[in-house]
């Protein structure tokens, strides 16, 4: 089981790497195209709306038919959304080029593999190392991307992805087992079957809402996300335009990110995870997020905002490695799957939303506009949160 934990992280950092070559390419093809800030708004609504219904799906669709056939698909879909992106020469195109992106839920997909074979009590630290793989793809990917499309264009970097996610193909089919969940007991495997065919049941995914604790904390983890969303969705309007950043620096910038995230995931959460319980861990990264926000509020360039990374990506780090842990472990082990694609669908309701809010807020009231977004929101849910007694419950 170690083996298959080990070629899944590999995994993971090799799409997470295509993933960030994209985003790093994307922005500047846009530009060239002539497309605004506006539409760029447009387009990332674009791709959050198509995952934000295709996450619940792919989870679901992995809990039915494994983690396998799940990654497979979502291998694929990046070929094809690589494939695309290299011929896209209009903003018709750039659109159009989305759509595989319903499928492409790689880091969820990880992320049941890893559930499905770690006990509970190990899993914080299982899927903190998963943030430690992000970490190495953004590192790559963004230098990659911004070399690639620097000195041989837009284009080529696509292909490049194209041909990376191939392989990302080859070795999920290669390494990962056809069903990665302890074998159920008889009347389970029944009910398995008889549930085949319901990957488009919304009620079953509903159902998750009723298990004590889950919908409090997925409307923690949607309250807390949606200014760390809009900002984060509007980063490479805010590179170029308040930073004036060119695309190899973007890069740079993004391959900063990555390290920051793989020493905070890989050497900084599993330690806390092991001393501290998670709820307090989930107290910690909404205050440390508050004070971040008043940070970004007050910067003015891009050195200070490196300053800020690093209380930035703790919080987010933790954030959602204890959110989705003490989701995961809320519901029977044969719902992870579903559960966690309802995780990633959080995230792409970011991507949905967080365009309309940001571009508003940007063009509005400039970049500081987040920062105090962000400290008032997370300031009134740590209040709340702490009131509500969150920490006794979980001792009790």
């Amino acid at each position: 089981m170690q083996k298959v934990i080990f070629i899944t992280y590999i995994i993971t950092v090799l799409e997470i790497t295509w993933m960030f070559l994209q985003f790093s390419i994307t922005p500047y093809l846009a530009k060239r195209l002539g497309m605004d800030t506006l539409w760029f708004g447009y387009l990332q609504t674009t791709v959050g709306v198509i995952q934000l219904l295709g996450g619940p799906l792919f989870g679901r669709f992995a809990d039915i038919f494994g983690a396998r056939m799940a990654l497979a698909t979502s291998c694929l879909a990046s070929v094809m959304y690589f494939l695309l992106l290299g011929f896209t020469n209009s903003v018709p195109l750039l659109f159009i080029h989305k759509l595989p992106a319903v499928f492409m839920h790689i880091l969820p997909g990880a992320q049941m593999v890893v559930t499905d074979l770690t006990e509970p009590e190990k899993r914080t630290d299982a899927l903190g190392k998963l943030g430690l793989c992000f970490g190495i793809g953004m590192i790559t990917g963004s230098s990659l991307g911004g070399f690639l499309s620097t000195h041989y264009g837009e284009s080529f970097a696509a292909f490049v992805g194209a041909g990376g996610s191939l392989l990302s193909t080859v070795l999920v089919i290669s390494f990962i087992p056809k069903h990665t969940k302890k074998q159920p007991g008889a009347q389970e495997h029944v009910d398995k079957k008889a549930k085949a065919g319901s990957v488009f049941n919304l009620s079953e995914i509903a159902r998750l809402m009723k298990f004590p604790g889950v919908a409090k904390i997925f409307a923690v983890k949607i309250t807390s996300g949606v200014p760390q969303g809009a900002f984060q969705v509007m980063f490479s309007i805010i590179t170029m335009n308040f930073f004036q950043l060119q695309a190899a620096q973007t890069g740079y910038l993004l391959a900063y990110f990555g390290v920051v995230q793989m020493v905070i995931q890989g050497a900084v959460i599993g330690r806390m995870t092991s001393m501290y319980s998670e709820s307090n861990l989930l107290l910690l990264s909404i205050g440390v997020a508050s004070i971040v926000g008043v940070a970004q509020a007050l910067m003015s360039n891009v050195i200070e905002f490196c300053f800020i990374v690093i209380p930035m990506m703790f919080s987010l780090c933790t954030f959602n490695v204890i959110t989705d842990s003490m989701l995961t472990k809320s519901v029977p082990s044969s719902d992870t799957g579903t559960m966690l694609g309802l995780c990633a669908s959080v995230q792409s309701l970011m991507r949905t939303v967080g365009p309309t809010i940001g571009g508003f807020l940007y063009q509005n009231y400039g970049v500081s506009s987040f920062g105090y977004i962000q400290l008032v929101v997370n300031t009134l849910l740590l209040v709340y949160l702490m009131k509500s007694g969150i920490s006794k419950r979980e001792e009790h």
